[in-house]
């Protein structure tokens, strides 16, 4: 079960960008740190500054950009 949840695919349909490579023009960030984020992979190790550079490009917040899902806890109390 994924905790971290990146929305990049949808921001990146929202702006009109239609690929990785357009992203990396508009925000000057690196392929690899798009991908990773682009495809979910190691999420919680990225950079804030790729994240903020990330929300300048889409001009939103962080909230929208990246959505963290407490995980349930069960608990054997008894």
């Amino acid at each position: 079960m994924k905790v971290i949840k990146c929305n990049i695919r949808e921001l990146m349909a929202e702006h009109r960008i239609d690929d990785i490579t357009e992203l990396m023009v508009r925000s000057g960030l690196s392929r690899n740190s798009i991908n990773k984020l682009y495809k979910e992979i190691n999420i919680e190790t990225t950079k804030l500054e790729t994240l903020f550079k990330l929300c300048d490009t889409f001009n939103c917040k962080l909230s929208d950009l990246i959505e963290y899902k407490p995980m349930k806890i069960d608990s054997d109390e008894g």
